[in-house]
């Protein structure tokens, strides 16, 4: 294990808990490891950016991915994320994922989530891109995040476990052996604690979420920022695939100066028999795939962007008139008020859509135990890198694979023994380990980022993306090692920082993947290559904060962590 000694400059913890197990993130990936490590008898710490109920699940509309209907079995779940994944899903990973997914469902059913039901009395199940069966379950039409989110906060509250919210975390705390010891955060307003504290731990589970705002327009929530990336580069873990961003290819177009969170158009909208137009009426998918408007999310974001270059247009357009009133209101109400709020009402006009940043298919290497490479680190959800996506993510799978490792990760922390060692932190740094970026540079680095690593990628782009982001990093360390100055520890400087980082690997994988693959689109390299690139890129951080970057001998990851459980005295 090789630490980088690299921490955010930020004030000493003024305060301290202690638990066995601290999880980042109130997801359904980080409430799911939290109530299964608290039923384990693990005494667990939920830290959260915002409110309990104010993570990325809640704004998730389509559903939840698993063989449940009747015909349908894991097995062609399984061949349909393959598909999606362009050849580089670990086969294995996915496995777990559809085997195990439908037991998971029906747990979170247990705990409390209500689904929408069918007039016979089962579940409901709609269809996505990529899938060849109804699979999809739904809760409120297209509110399904929402009510994942609400049992889950339900059945943590009901147990009465520790939460610390407004919080952002920091850095992971390891001891002089490499392994971790919990982390540090900043509380943010009132509340039981405020400041910067610690939590400490022998496991920390981290499940932050995405980081679209890394873009100028995503469909993610300010909070996702790339926090949990940027820790475990931080604390020398290694990251993969962040090459693979998925943009979504139905986001309301608010215009071209629009930048922030976007409202998303749920691809069951298409599920259900949408059509996507251009301004002619033409439907422009027809022929491209056997799908059509159902083609994997990289496939729709590519014709979408390719009409519109055609057509010198700024968005397409989503045409679903022909469900009527009745059926917008009761499938669809989320979507239909958020039209209707920007003055569209999609029951008498098409909906004008564009691709936005959406969902990180890779992220923070782990095995299938949700292991990452430093000792008693764990990940799991979007933050993680499971190997289940591969080059792109199949629609709707993102809530079933935080369910299903989240449990995996309990059960390994559990079996492990990891809570009968007391952790010893190393101190905290004297000095600024790292930087800071000044608040106005998050608003520059989006545009970078939108400009040159995009929808559409290529060598220059690239190059000229790298260079910039470089140039923000060599300024902030100049500033820092020749006249000790750096920007003012703060939330909005720590969140650019978190987004520089991980912008700085994103765009270092872009560059050295010279193939079109999935959701990576290299107009320079147009062809998918499997002799050369059908592996993975794997990213860490140097102690001189320089990025070592590397390729797999094949598809498969390289093995990470075993648990490192106390040793007897």
């Amino acid at each position: 294990m090789t630490t980088t000694g690299i921490r955010l400059h930020a004030p000493a913890p003024g305060w301290s808990i202690a638990a066995d197990v601290v999880v980042v993130g109130s997801g359904v990936a980080g409430l799911t490891a939290a109530l299964r490590c608290e039923a384990a008898g693990l005494s667990t710490v939920v830290v959260t950016k915002a409110r309990l109920d104010d993570g990325s699940t809640r704004w998730a509309q389509g559903g939840i991915a698993a063989a449940l209907g009747e015909g349908d079995t894991p097995g062609q779940h399984l061949d349909d994320t393959l598909v999606a994944g362009a050849g580089l899903c670990d086969e294995e990973a996915v496995r777990i994922l559809v085997t195990e997914g439908p037991d998971a469902v029906r747990r979170l059913i247990e705990t409390g989530a209500r689904f929408d039901e069918s007039t016979a009395g089962g579940l409901e199940l709609t269809r996505e891109g990529g899938h060849h069966r109804r699979r999809i379950a739904h809760a409120g039409g297209d509110a399904t995040g929402a009510e994942i989110s609400r049992a889950l906060v339900e059945a943590v509250r009901a147990r009465g476990m520790r939460t610390v919210e407004n919080a952002l975390v920091l850095d992971l705390l390891t001891d002089a052996e490499g392994r971790t010891a919990g982390v540090t955060l900043h509380v943010m307003g009132e509340g039981q604690h405020d400041g910067v504290g610690a939590v400490h731990a022998p496991a920390v589970v981290l499940a932050t979420g995405g980081m679209g705002q890394v873009f100028s327009a995503t469909t993610n929530p300010s909070v996702s920022t790339g926090d949990g990336v940027a820790l475990a580069l931080r604390a020398g873990a290694e990251v993969s695939d962040l090459e693979f961003v998925q943009f979504h290819p139905t986001v309301l177009f608010l215009g071209p100066d629009a930048e922030g969170q976007q409202p998303l158009v749920s691809e069951a909208v298409r599920g259900e028999g949408a059509h996507l137009v251009d301004a002619d009426g033409v439907r422009f998918m027809v022929g491209q795939h056997e799908l059509a408007e159902l083609a994997p999310r990289d496939i729709v974001a590519k014709g979408i962007t390719r009409r519109m270059q055609e057509h010198g247009a700024e968005h397409m357009y989503l045409d679903a008139r022909h469900f009527g009133a009745d059926m917008w209101e009761r499938r669809f109400p989320t979507i239909l008020a958020a039209c209707r709020a920007h003055g569209i009402d999609p029951v008498t006009e098409p909906v004008p859509v564009a691709p936005a940043a959406h969902y990180a298919s890779g992220g923070v290497r782990t095995d299938s135990h949700g292991r990452t490479t430093v000792p008693g680190l764990y990940a799991c959800g979007e933050v993680a890198c499971t190997g289940v996506h591969g080059a792109n993510r199949l629609a709707s799978n993102s809530l079933l694979e935080g369910l299903v490792y989240a449990e995996r990760i309990a059960a390994d922390i559990a079996a492990a023994g990891l809570h009968a060692r007391v952790p010893q932190p190393l101190p905290h740094p004297e000095v600024p380990e790292h930087p800071l970026q000044s608040p106005e540079a998050r608003l520059t680095i989006q545009r970078i980022m939108t400009n040159g690593a995009g929808v559409l990628r290529s060598a220059d782009s690239l190059t000229h993306a790298a260079d910039r982001l470089e140039r923000l990093h060599a300024d902030a360390r100049e500033a820092l090692t020749e006249h000790g100055k750096t920007a003012e520890p703060g939330t909005d400087t720590w969140e650019a920082t978190n987004l520089l980082c991980v912008a700085r690997v994103l765009v270092a994988a872009a560059r050295l993947r010279e193939e079109t693959r999935g959701c990576h689109w290299r107009e320079d390299h147009p062809e998918r290559d499997d002799t050369a690139w059908r592996r993975h890129i794997v990213v860490r951080l140097n102690p001189d904060r320089t990025l070592a970057v590397r390729t797999t001998d094949t598809t498969h990851f390289p093995t990470t962590c075993p648990p490192q459980a106390p040793q007897e005295q």
